[in-house]
């Protein structure tokens, strides 16, 4: 991706025909990469107890969030300047379909470790088809029930969180967020930008919403079920979850942020808003997972 100064000099040369845009070498990547890797130290440190302060989490934060604006920046130039043509849209619409197959891979890889802990370890350890002699040897009457803390209540005692109080609330939010971006979508093809920008609006406060509830879930899991990320395998699995689910939802709302202030700008055409549908594509991928968590996580 091209720096912005880049991007002003490249104005005049705007791809024609079978011209293909090649953006100028650039340092963000390298520097976010710093940036979050600095955040994810110091989140190390405070889930760990060896908190390194204050200042590398914040500073960490506040690079990666100003290399994240300075690089949509420079992207939503080129594309309003004109450097994007037809062979360069495809391949951003590759790239975002390999970019959310390998979302699907990292969820799927949690959902696996899941399904393992509670179909095949958790029988084998209280003795199911004696497999292990764990359950006569290391941990006597260790039993094949879930939610587990581990043997001899290890984790200690924990209550876990009902499927049909937040956890459905929060269904409905993402599902209806999915119609109104869907809404959105179909207003702005239509060329009714107007509509287009209040759906988009409407969107982000329902993933607004949702984040809202799902921290009081964690507060509620935390100070009144006594779920924490020590709670077993059933606590660990729980957290990672939806924990990193709660991730995308809010990255994702950032970005549906983003694009309703890029239509309030007047970006995007009725035949050309890839952006738009990166970001809706990426939406309800969210959606999707989320329908699975509810189902494998607070349901079964």
């Amino acid at each position: 991706m091209a720096t912005p100064a880049a991007v002003h000099t490249d104005h005049a040369h705007a791809p024609a025909g079978g011209k293909y845009f090649v953006p100028e070498p650039s340092a963000w990547p390298f520097v976010l990469t710093f940036a979050l890797v600095i955040c994810i130290i110091a989140g190390w440190g405070y889930l760990e107890e060896h908190s390194l302060g204050p200042v590398p989490a914040y500073g960490g934060a506040a690079l990666a969030i100003y290399i994240i604006f300075r690089w949509i920046r420079g992207v939503c130039l080129e594309s309003e300047g004109g450097l994007y043509n037809t062979q360069v849209g495809m391949t951003y619409r590759m790239g975002m379909a390999w970019f959310i197959f390998s979302e699907v891979m990292f969820f799927a890889a949690f959902f696996g470790a899941l399904w393992y802990a509670r179909e095949m370890s958790i029988p084998w350890l209280s003795g199911e088809g004696a497999k292990l002699s764990t359950h006569t040897n290391l941990w006597p009457g260790f039993e094949n029930t879930w939610p587990t803390n581990g043997p001899a209540q290890l984790g200690g005692k924990f209550e876990t969180v009902g499927a049909w109080g937040l956890p459905f609330i929060n269904t409905v939010l993402l599902l209806t967020s999915g119609f109104t971006l869907e809404a959105a979508h179909h207003a702005l093809k239509e060329n009714h930008r107007k509509v287009c920008i209040a759906w988009m609006w409407v969107t982000v406060a329902l993933g607004c919403l949702f984040l809202y509830f799902q921290a009081t879930e964690y507060v509620h899991a935390f100070h009144e079920l006594n779920l924490t990320m020590h709670s077993g395998v059933y606590g660990s699995t729980f957290f990672m979850l939806t924990g990193f689910h709660g991730f995308h939802v809010t990255l994702g709302t950032l970005m549906l942020a983003i694009i309703a202030v890029r239509l309030m700008l007047g970006h995007f055409k009725p035949d050309s808003h890839f952006g738009f549908e990166g970001v809706a594509w990426y939406w309800h991928f969210v959606d999707v997972v989320w329908i699975g968590l509810f189902i494998f996580v607070y349901v079964a």
